[in-house]
């Protein structure tokens, strides 16, 4: 039987999804995490000198999606098939987009230009981002609420992680967009998701 473990900061991050994988899974892993000012000492033993990186049987797999893909594919949340494995990726490269979109604006430096720029992203580029989701959704579900065939991938658990880093900001930013907002319920229904939201420690992001 492989062995996981998981390196990244003590916050929820990129590596979120791939702690939601595990424990939809009921897979054990030993979750690693570093404070801030841990991880120069810890730098060069990564295989790109970054975090998330994912260690099985004792290899290092870097890059947060390549994670995220590889252990939805090993516990079966990618898709039942080639095609919803690409349905559930298509979904996933669009939450990547709004991070890619959003990213300048979170590193702003400037605190009163950060929040100028927080406010215009949240209102004239969010919007379009989640109806992007929302129209995938409702393509790929089946008629139901998880983003591929009605069933839970991936897909849906990346999208409430990083929902919860919006939803911090903004409360009320899935208020036109009720799909999601039911997709996010839905997994958050999950017995030991539910268990894992309940008892882990509290990250602003």
């Amino acid at each position: 039987m492989s062995t996981y473990k998981l390196y990244y900061f003590n916050v929820r991050g990129v590596a979120e999804v791939s702690r939601l994988i595990f424990v939809a899974a009921d897979q054990k892993y030993e979750d690693i995490r570093f404070e801030r000012d841990q991880w120069p000492a810890h730098k060069s033993q990564m295989p790109l000198g970054q975090l998330p990186v994912l260690e099985v049987d004792g290899v290092q797999l870097p890059q947060s999606a390549a994670i995220g893909r590889f252990l939805a594919k090993k516990f079966h949340l990618a898709g039942k098939d080639d095609f919803e494995q690409a349905e559930a990726d298509a979904v996933v490269d669009t939450i990547y987009d709004i991070i890619k979109a959003y990213s300048p604006v979170s590193q702003e430096p400037d605190q009163s230009k950060k929040q100028e720029l927080t406010k215009k992203f949240f209102a004239e580029q969010l919007p379009k981002h989640l109806q992007n989701l929302e129209i995938l959704g409702k393509l790929y579900g089946n008629g139901g609420v998880y983003f591929v065939d009605n069933h839970l991938t991936w897909a849906d658990l990346f999208f409430h992680t990083f929902g919860e880093t919006l939803l911090g900001i903004d409360e009320h930013i899935l208020n036109n967009h009720p799909w999601l907002k039911q997709n996010r319920t839905e997994v958050e229904k999950h017995p030991r998701i539910a268990e894992y939201l309940k008892n882990r420690s509290k990250s602003p992001f």
